[in-house]
């Protein structure tokens, strides 16, 4: 394809040649001597463009080769130009992979989009376009992604045969769609906080965070604090946000799991998990009466370092133990032990509850070895889209999150509350951490109620509490109990974690689909 499109220029550019050479040999000799003649100042003219137009001296030229912005499909074939050779223009050959280029492109555009977005404000018309247009431009590769699937054929003479037909691959039919749900509704939510009066962010020099977020513009709120509905409002936009959070964690882990692990990777391991965990770990998770919460409390989880480096040693692990799992001859291998083959499943199942506990409690934290290992060395252009595209929202979302408690922080200390009371409202409302599934993350998304502006929020709060006087005062007509049970809950259900594991247990990642 690469010679004919080289040899296809070629001859196009030798026939220009050609036609322009015996216009030129046809023109008269004052108008050759007119061309050649100094123009301006004296340092030399300016080459005519192969159309005949003089170009204007000191004239930007377009990189496109006209004049004036590049178009939409201008950019787009550069993009994909770019794609196709792995990100190395200089065409020597030494790309990166579809899957990592297309991974790559992903990430980069969420943070030029996203990057500069450190207010609780909707996005700006313009970049919102932007970032709606080039994410479809990439994610629809995914639509030329397909999988042999058995269909039914009717001949003309009524005989019914199965053949096979080409569909998009299952798991991109279901979470390409789920994804861009996610992706329409944070954005909803970002566009809630529109004309804010009750905060407000400093301005220039006179930012000065002394905190772990020095880069962040300061939150400011009244004197006397924050109003009630506001607050209630902050809460309830909020959860919205994490339950999105947590549906692009689901689908994020779910497709990491089924990237392949890489070699290098399982070359980099020690013979044994316990090498990997440090005896200290590795005595807690094995010990007969094992509680993750409790073992986490007494792990020193204080720095962003110490917890990627816990996730680590912890991943590290659990690939020692599935790898003596698979092993049939653990005799003759050398990843053998005399450890049985239950308790290394029930380890293993450990394991797996702290990474899951991790990632709820530390959402923001870097990828771990493991997660980097796959990603750069997988191939699958398909599981390259979902996990990048998840990933930035899941980062966006944290994002909003964290904005959301910035401001609920500020009101907190407008208000004099203790650090313990602070921290319990903005804990306030969040279930306990639980296995997350992708779909049951989808249908709550489903069944919750459309975004809500402040407005809309305590048109409905007062509504509600009309409603449940009401029904108390047995005065509730069909309509009203209709109404009522579409409103909001603000107090949201909460979650035991005993009770997950006494209904099934943590499940290891190759249950989990």
């Amino acid at each position: 394809m690469v010679r004919f499109l080289r040899r296809h220029s070629l001859d196009k550019n030798s026939a220009q040649f050609h036609r322009q050479l015996s216009h030129d040999s046809s023109s008269s000799s004052s108008d050759t001597a007119d061309m050649h003649e100094p123009h301006g100042n004296g340092s030399g003219g300016t080459p005519p463009l192969p159309n005949g137009r003089a170009a204007a001296a000191g004239a930007p030229r377009s990189r496109f080769g006209r004049d004036g912005p590049p178009s939409d499909l201008d950019v787009m074939k550069e993009r994909f130009a770019k794609l196709l050779l792995g990100e190395d223009m200089s065409g020597t050959g030494k790309g990166v992979s579809s899957a990592l280029a297309l991974s790559n492109a992903i990430t980069n555009l969420a943070a030029s989009v996203f990057g500069e977005h450190r207010k609780l404000e909707p996005m700006a018309p313009d970049t919102k376009e932007r970032w709606k247009k080039e994410v479809g431009w990439l994610l629809s590769v995914t639509d030329h992604i397909v999988e042999f699937v058995p269909t039914r054929q009717t001949a003309e003479n009524g005989t019914t045969m199965e053949i096979m037909s080409t569909a998009q691959r299952r798991d991109l039919q279901m979470n390409v769609p789920a994804l861009r749900k996610l992706d329409a509704m944070l954005i909803g939510y970002m566009d809630n906080f529109v004309d804010q009066s009750e905060f407000w962010y400093e301005k220039g020099g006179d930012n000065k965070r002394d905190d772990d977020k020095w880069w962040m513009p300061t939150v400011k709120v009244p004197a006397e604090g924050l109003s009630e509905v506001t607050r209630k409002w902050l809460q309830y936009q909020k959860e919205c946000v994490n339950q999105v959070l947590k549906a692009a964690m689901a689908i994020n882990a779910q497709v990491l799991v089924e990237m392949e692990i890489p070699e290098v990777y399982i070359e980099s391991l020690p013979k044994k998990g316990k090498t990997s965990l440090g005896d200290a770990i590795y005595r807690s998770i094995t010990d007969e009466e094992f509680d993750p919460i409790e073992f986490l409390e007494g792990v020193d989880l204080s720095t962003e370092h110490k917890v990627l480096d816990l996730k680590n040693r912890i991943e590290a692990s659990t690939i020692i133990w599935k790898r003596k799992m698979q092993t049939k001859q653990e005799a003759k291998s050398s990843w053998g032990s005399i450890i049985s083959f239950e308790k290394r499943e029930q380890f293993e199942e450990r394991a797996e509850t702290i990474l899951h506990l991790l990632k709820l409690q530390f959402p923001g934290t870097p990828q771990s070895q493991l997660d980097i290992s796959k990603i750069q060395y997988n191939r699958d252009v398909g599981y390259a889209i979902l996990e990048s595209y998840s990933r930035v929202l899941e980062s966006l979302a944290y994002s909003v999150m964290s904005r959301i408690e910035d401001v609920l922080g500020a009101d907190a200390a407008a208000q004099n509350l203790t650090a313990t009371e602070a921290a319990r409202r903005l804990m306030d409302g969040d279930a306990a951490a639980r296995k997350l599934d992708a779909m049951e993350e989808l249908e709550k998304l489903n069944e919750a109620p459309a975004s809500m502006t402040l407005y809309d929020f305590m048109g409905w709060h007062f509504d509600q509490d009309e409603l449940m006087r009401k029904k108390e005062e047995g005065t509730l007509d069909e309509a009203g109990e209709a109404k009522l049970k579409k409103a909001p809950s603000l107090a949201p259900k909460k979650f035991s974690y005993v009770d997950s594991l006494s209904a099934g247990g943590m499940r290891s990642p190759s249950a989990r689909h």
